[in-house]
């Protein structure tokens, strides 16, 4: 039984080694540069001479001979293929080896033909690349912008990013970075303020829930007044009364004091603008704030708050400033240690092993010394207008 097991062994090892070296064998002959003729006959000439010595054929005053005559022929045979592979595995530390390099687009004749303003050689350099690799996004990029800024052909510019966007392949990121590029030069080249607020709520369609559709709908909101992108000739005009004379002579100051916009025109205005622009964070926060600090209204501040944590994909640093803002204000105005304890509590859950927990931690340490040192705040009564001040149209969500 164990000399049968033996032979099933031995079977398998020389299978194996046969097997292995077989694979070496055919892998060596696939990458050889030398002539595969000869690369077999050199095998052979080894196998041979291996098979003499281990057959003992070479006997007697001959096994001198032969073993110098076998060993210079091993190394006529082998030296040189054995030194080069080494050499070539030393140099491939430095150069990289003999791998060609990975297939991809250059764009430097079509950079240097801009450089010259030979830009529309540029452009066809361009296609020369791109006809190769037609998903290329930085050769896309770049001939879309030669377009736009270099031969003002902004529709051509236009349609080459649209192409870009419909690729199969193409990034979300390389998208939403092609459809920005596009709307920056719809407004600083053609000031189409409308243009680029299409483009940007492509962005948003594309990828909706998304930290490219957040800063997209960031950026249409700030899009600004339509009049700005009139060019300068074409603006409305406004009469400007007549300043102050003998300015330095003046003893008053109040009457150079610009004039202040009200906290009820002022709530008014970003509630206009949520309704529109929702997931404008600035405005929002700016509403916040007017709450908190003009009118003591912490619930409604606290509930700009909740909306703007509520949406999604907001910067993890946006997210900790909000909610340590949300326990100031409990301290300031409501003296509130458990609501403030709560706000720094949501602090270290969302964003645990951080610094950003570890500092809340540590002021949640001293969070009773903050309330005993504030006090209790005193509520500031309001009139029924007051109230409701930038609600008459409903709190924006």
């Amino acid at each position: 039984m164990n000399h049968t097991l033996e032979i099933i062994r031995g079977i398998c090892l020389i299978v194996s080694f046969s097997l292995l070296l077989g694979v070496v064998l055919l892998r060596w002959y696939q990458k050889t540069d030398e002539n595969k003729s000869w690369l077999v006959c050199k095998w052979l000439v080894t196998v041979l001479v291996g098979y003499i010595y281990v057959k003992g054929f070479a006997a007697g005053p001959f096994v001198v001979i032969f073993a110098l005559v076998s060993a210079g022929l091993m190394i006529l045979l082998w030296a040189g293929p054995i030194a080069g592979y080494f050499g070539n595995q030393l140099g491939n530390l430095y150069d990289g080896g003999n791998e060609p390099p990975e297939p991809k687009a250059y764009y430097s004749v079509a950079r240097g033909l801009m450089t010259h303003g030979r830009y529309l050689q540029a452009v066809e350099e361009v296609k020369k690349q791109l006809a190769m690799f037609p998903t290329d996004y930085e050769g896309q990029l770049l001939q879309a912008e030669i377009q736009a800024r270099h031969l003002s052909d902004l529709p051509a510019a236009e349609a080459t990013i649209q192409a870009l966007c419909e690729q199969p392949g193409q990034t979300p990121s390389n998208v939403a970075a092609a459809l920005t590029a596009l709307a920056d030069w719809q407004l600083k080249l053609a000031r189409d303020r409308e243009a680029a607020r299409r483009s940007l709520s492509q962005i948003v369609s594309l990828f909706p829930n998304s930290q490219f559709s957040t800063q997209a709908a960031q950026r249409i909101a700030h899009l600004g007044d339509a009049e700005m992108y009139r060019p300068p000739a074409e603006r409305q005009k406004y009469p400007v009364p007549e300043g102050i004379k003998n300015f330095g002579l003046v003893q008053e100051t109040g009457l150079v004091k610009p004039r202040e916009i009200s906290p009820e025109a002022r709530a008014a205005e970003y509630v206009k603008h949520l309704e529109e622009h929702p997931l404008d964070t600035e405005v929002r926060e700016k509403l916040a704030l007017l709450y908190a600090e003009n009118y003591q209204r912490l619930d409604l501040a606290v509930v700009q708050l909740e909306d703007l944590l509520a949406q999604p994909n907001q910067p993890a640093r946006q997210v900790i400033h909000w909610l340590n803002l949300m326990a100031d204000w409990q301290i300031k105005f409501a003296s509130d240690y458990d609501a403030a304890k709560l706000a720094l509590q949501r602090i270290m859950d969302r964003f645990p092993d951080t610094a950003a927990a570890e500092m809340a931690r540590s002021r949640m340490e001293l969070l009773r010394l903050e309330v005993k040192a504030k006090g209790k705040s005193q509520a500031v009564k309001l009139g029924s207008y007051e109230q409701n001040i930038g609600l008459k149209m409903g709190l924006p969500h």
